[in-house]
């Protein structure tokens, strides 16, 4: 067992693959049963991710203490993509942070981590869940919300990436609450005016005026940075 989340184990296993598993369980060979896939059992349900070699990008985040803008705005892209995928599922993933990112052997994001998830085809919710830096306002005032908690935490994570910290960061829960409801977003002098146009964007109150993320791959600073593989290039 490597780890233990709020609703799960995390764990890791290798599996040595040959030539008959390529085939379908009815062209097996007779003697070799398929092998029980995923595995079942009576009180417990397991998810089998890919590998992903690079571990947690909050790991990589915390090492080169903040990200140039190509980098962050690659993985931003990457995610605005994948985030809209989800949607179209009717799934708001609702934790969307730097520990729940997983890095591919060639530096892709993958998505981890959707204890918090929610399959929601009326698309309101009402649970208060998350993590408290990147709860959104109408999370903080108890009221409903659909997928657009999630763009709120694409604009927070692209300000962490940029700044290596997140930006309604406080003392206490208290004060962190008041700031994100005043929306007290404030940039260091690095981060150019296309980030904050975008970060701003993303960080509205009102859920529906927020930068849809259809509108977000047009946007001038992921047009200019993002890398159209989703692989940040090498600085």
């Amino acid at each position: 067992m490597m780890s233990r989340g709020t609703h799960a184990r995390v764990g890791w296993g290798c599996h040595d693959f040959d030539a008959t598993e390529n085939l379908s369980p009815s062209r097996l060979p007779l003697t070799r049963p398929p092998p029980p896939f995923p595995p079942i059992e009576q009180n417990r349900v397991y998810l089998i991710l890919e590998y992903a070699a690079r571990g947690e990008l909050y790991k990589e985040l915390q090492k080169a203490k903040r990200f140039s803008e190509k980098r962050s705005a690659t993985y931003i892209a990457s995610l605005a993509r994948a985030l809209t995928y989800c949607h179209k599922k009717h799934v708001i993933h609702r934790d969307i942070k730097p520990e729940n990112l997983l890095i591919g052997i060639k530096g892709e994001l993958k998505i981890a981590d959707f204890g918090w998830s929610v399959h929601a085809p009326n698309s309101r919710r009402q649970t208060l869940c998350g993590t408290l830096d990147y709860l959104p306002p109408e999370m903080v005032e108890g009221r409903d919300h659909d997928s657009a908690v999630d763009v709120w935490s694409l604009g927070v994570l692209a300000y962490e990436f940029l700044c290596g910290v997140p930006p309604f960061e406080a003392e206490g829960h208290s004060e962190t609450y008041k700031r994100i409801l005043r929306v007290d977003l404030h940039f260091p002098a690095h981060v150019s005016v296309d980030a904050r146009d975008m970060i701003s964007g993303l960080l509205v109150k009102d859920p529906k005026a927020r930068l849809p993320l259809s509108k977000l791959l047009d946007h001038p600073w992921i047009k200019k940075n993002a890398s159209p593989n989703g692989i940040p290039q090498a600085e």
